[in-house]
């Protein structure tokens, strides 16, 4: 079977139907009607995955904002990951078998100690806190997520990055097995994403590895992806195997399928428009009506120094 390639902001079915309904619809299964229901869904619903292992004594981090969070359900059943398939839905209903262990990211490039992470050493050697982001998708919809990981610039120091490293390139695992959509040239692959180092290191950036104060479900990136809350979802790279220094900007996967959609930055910024729609508004996941974009999703305090001097419309 043929997919047509699209790209990740292209209206979906799933879209057209109410937002409500669609984040309600295990509900609407649970009930009397539910044969009547599901025939008027356009997707097919699995099985929840087993809730995973709760991480003890988590640091509150002072990140955090105080928004009301999304639901777990809201967080974990609409979802971008390619990997599973191209419908909001797919990630929930593709990623019930998905193997996590044994697991570790390669680490490499201009850096003086090369080698590897291992999943089991990232959770236990290292302190992880629970952050809650505001989470904002190019497609102008956001989520309030508490987020379980670590600083990344607190791994990445480990590894020593040389002076000559200006960026940190990130790319997820390929396996056709696992990840059905990557039988289709979708996109390019394997997912590849990158940050300037200065950014990798800023104190926001998180390496993360669970949420609700477990750890990953499959469909939201596990075992560990990146969280950078103040650019748009697709830089938030999921089940990272590799992370590499380099002198020069990466090649990432969405600049190279949509270059004039999806720049190497980024950053959330009201004032500048995708092609096919503004980004001046956004709807909450779970709300109706539509609210202003911050800019740089509410983080412009901490991060608008990263890009003093740089025209933000030219370096999107």
């Amino acid at each position: 079977m043929l997919i047509k390639n699209r790209i990740a902001s292209d209206p979906l079915s799933s879209e057209i139907t109410s937002k409500s309904t669609y984040l309600n619809r295990r509900s609407f299964l649970k009930g009397g009607a539910a044969t009547a229901a599901a025939a008027l869904m356009p997707w097919s619903v699995s099985a929840a995955p087993t809730r995973a292992r709760e991480f003890p004594n988590l640091i509150k981090s002072p990140f955090s904002t105080d928004e009301p969070q999304n639901k777990y359900d809201d967080v974990t059943g609409y979802n971008n990951f390619y990997e599973f398939g191209t419908n909001k839905s797919d990630p929930y209903d593709n990623a019930g078998g998905f193997m996590n262990r044994p697991w570790s990211i390669t680490v490499d490039g201009l850096c003086d100690r090369p080698g590897a992470l291992d999943i089991e050493d990232l959770l236990t050697k290292y302190s992880l806190e629970e952050r809650i982001y505001r989470m904002r998708c190019v497609e102008a919809w956001s989520m309030v997520i508490p987020w379980v990981g670590v600083s990344l610039r607190d791994v990445l120091k480990k590894f020593e990055p040389s002076s000559k490293a200006k960026y940190v390139e990130f790319t997820t695992l390929i396996d056709k097995k696992q990840f059905p959509g990557q039988n289709y040239p979708t996109i390019p692959w394997p997912y590849t994403e990158g940050l300037r180092l200065d950014e990798a290191m800023h104190p926001l950036t998180l390496l993360s590895v669970g949420i609700f104060g477990e750890e990953l479900p499959a469909q939201n990136g596990a075992p560990v992806r990146l969280v950078v809350p103040w650019k748009y979802g697709f830089k938030s790279i999921k089940s990272i195997i590799h992370m590499r220094f380099v002198e020069e900007m990466p090649k990432t996967t969405w600049e190279q399928q949509a270059p004039s959609e999806y720049g190497f930055y980024a950053n959330v910024n009201p004032e500048v428009d995708h092609p096919r729609w503004t980004q001046s508004k956004e709807r909450r996941i779970g709300e109706f009506f539509r609210r202003p974009t911050a800019s740089f999703n509410g983080y412009a305090e901490e991060v608008a120094d990263l890009y003093k001097g740089m025209d933000l419309r030219k370096f999107y």
